[in-house]
């Protein structure tokens, strides 16, 4: 018996801390690192990757779209899912991030809609930058994406990681494992599996689709 076999899986792992070794930068690799684990592959990039002025519309009607956004773009359109992981600042996101996001949303059709999210954060802070997400998440669910429920907040983070970027505590190792592999099995299932995914529109609250049980291997 053939075992028909699936393209695999692409994640773009979005860092918004710009500092190369930020704690948010390494949090991004160790949620990399897990997705890699499953036999999947991931794309890790920075907010630095996609410079962008701040967005205004008259520089839009005389210049366009800038080419940080285009990439982004780009960058969404050739992955089958999105782990933004963010820091918080003065309890909400990072403006450089909205900015992006509010660049990209020009676009029609726009990236963001239907796309598989995980949000993550690292912060000194008790809270490890939970607030952060929340406020992350208003925009990223009016542009239509697909925001998993759990999110995963490292608290203290500046005392979490090892010397060599890894997270210290056997309990946040499997935290944090836990909540990537069941994102991966979701992005899997909704990936090749079109009943699967109607289910979680459903769950989401959005239109179901009217796809097939199941979408040709490649």
């Amino acid at each position: 018996m053939n075992v028909p076999t699936h393209r695999p899986l692409r994640f773009l792992v979005l860092s918004a801390s710009g500092r190369a070794d930020s704690l948010n930068a390494r949090l991004a690799r160790q949620a990399a690192d897990t997705i890699e684990g499953e036999g999947w592959t991931a794309d890790v990039v920075s907010v630095n990757d996609f410079a962008v002025p701040g967005y205004d519309g008259d520089d839009e009607a005389a210049h366009g779209i800038p080419a940080g956004a285009e990439h982004l773009k780009q960058c969404l359109e050739s992955a089958d899912a999105l782990v933004v992981v963010s820091p918080e600042y003065n309890g909400s996101m990072p403006g450089v991030l909205k900015n992006l996001i509010d660049w990209v949303s020009r676009f029609r059709p726009h990236p963001f809609s239907g796309m598989q999210t995980l949000l993550m954060s690292a912060s000194p802070a008790m809270a490890g930058g939970n607030r952060g997400l929340w406020a992350l998440r208003v925009p990223l669910e009016h542009l239509g994406a697909r925001v998993y429920p759990d999110m995963f907040s490292l608290a203290v983070a500046h005392a979490m990681f090892t010397a060599d970027g890894r997270l210290s505590e056997d309990h946040l190792r499997q935290r944090l494992a836990v909540t990537v592999t069941n994102f991966v099995n979701l992005v899997e299932a909704t990936t090749y599996y079109p009943r699967a995914k109607q289910a979680w529109q459903a769950y989401l609250g959005q239109p179901p689709s009217t796809e097939a049980d199941h979408i040709p291997t490649a």
